[in-house]
């Protein structure tokens, strides 16, 4: 039996309570996958400084790195917004990317059949999305130097150097072997001096993977087809900013920001999140939907562990809770035949994974 080392890091707000649910959907497929998970906690976040008066205390740092991967929950909330900038949850965040070498934010955007009418979009344009956005996480505009302000003027500085491109290429790339082998890289080459290297580099890339097909695309662009039509997208590789927009504009695709998974993956230690935030004003109701979590272990376990099949139990697991009615609150009103709580939820899936 193999035995994984997972950190927990469950945040703030509703963080705690979705992470429990992954922990328990992972526990159910690991009885019947004959694997088997040891659990950290760590600390991050408001409740971090709130304990210690750090954002990201450096035994999270330490224990992050000695586990096989971190499963994250969510940070932040308005208690914490008027402390200094180095202080805020959101600070820590960024210096946890940066400390783990976390350089590839992978946001996979899929359709259910079943929520099909919960995207304010027709079905008939999103019927079928399945679409990966792979962006450069730790480089570009939020990190670049110079930056600062004084009373009348605020700097920030986009930079990609030619290794940061190259790394976060290959990701694209790689993934979108393992799908329907079409690469999109959305730029600004036509403004940006740092996007002409970036389509420059992405290009030379491209030529170690030939049976991928390359196009560009302009963000302003990408950011209307992706509207227009999302199903010409498979894989959407781009920068830092560009990729923090799109990879939230293709969530809601699906309906609701509560189903969608993240990894942030790079050279040492992967981090695996749902993509939406804390959500404080439900916090401890028992009404967070907790299947973005729960995909994010599935997710998890099939890029840093190499667990595909507890992965596809997963997977199965929350479609088939979906096919058969059970919703949670933010998704009710959608062909619900019973509205579950977050703990139901979560209950409702590792019952099917475990199977």
């Amino acid at each position: 039996m193999k035995t994984y080392k997972i950190a927990l890091i469950k945040g703030d707000g509703i963080g705690p309570e979705i992470i429990d649910e992954a922990v328990k959907v992972l526990d159910a497929v690991a009885s019947c996958c004959d694997i088997e998970f040891s659990y950290e906690e760590a600390l991050m976040g408001g409740c971090a400084y709130d304990m210690t008066g750090d954002p990201l205390p450096q035994e999270t740092i330490n224990i992050s790195l000695n586990s096989d991967a971190v499963l994250f929950g969510a940070i932040g909330g308005q208690k914490w917004d008027n402390l200094p900038r180095e202080k805020r949850p959101e600070s820590g965040l960024l210096r946890f990317r940066k400390e783990l070498g976390v350089y590839a934010n992978l946001r996979p955007a899929t359709v259910f059949d079943e929520l099909i009418n919960a995207s304010s979009l027709k079905p008939e344009v999103i019927k079928g999305v399945d679409l990966m956005v792979v962006r450069e996480l730790i480089g570009g505009i939020y990190f670049g130097e110079p930056k600062g302000r004084d009373e009348n003027r605020g700097w920030n500085t986009m930079v990609y150097t030619r290794e940061e491109i190259v790394r976060i290429a290959h990701q694209a790339f790689k993934i979108a072997m393992t799908r329907s082998k079409r690469v999109c890289s959305i730029d600004k080459a036509n403004v940006l001096d740092v996007s002409q290297l970036w389509r420059e580099v992405v290009i030379e890339v491209a030529k170690e993977y030939p049976e991928v097909e390359l196009s560009h695309m302009y963000v302003d662009n990408a950011a209307m087809q992706l509207i227009r039509d999302p199903r010409q997208f498979d894989v959407m590789l781009t920068g830092n900013i560009f990729g923090d927009i799109l990879s939230d504009e293709a969530s809601m695709l699906s309906g609701s920001i509560g189903l969608l998974p993240s990894a942030s993956v790079g050279a040492r230690i992967g981090v695996y999140e749902p993509i939406h935030g804390s959500a404080p004003d439900i916090a401890g109701q028992g009404i967070a939907n907790p299947i973005a979590t729960i995909l994010s272990a599935s997710m998890m376990l099939r890029y840093a562990l190499g667990e595909n099949e507890a992965a596809d139990k997963i997977d199965s697991a929350v479609k088939r809770a979906l096919k058969e009615g059970y919703r949670t609150k933010d998704l009710a009103q959608y062909d619900a035949k019973e509205v579950c709580s977050t703990s139901e939820m979560g209950s409702i899936i590792a019952n099917y994974a475990a199977k």
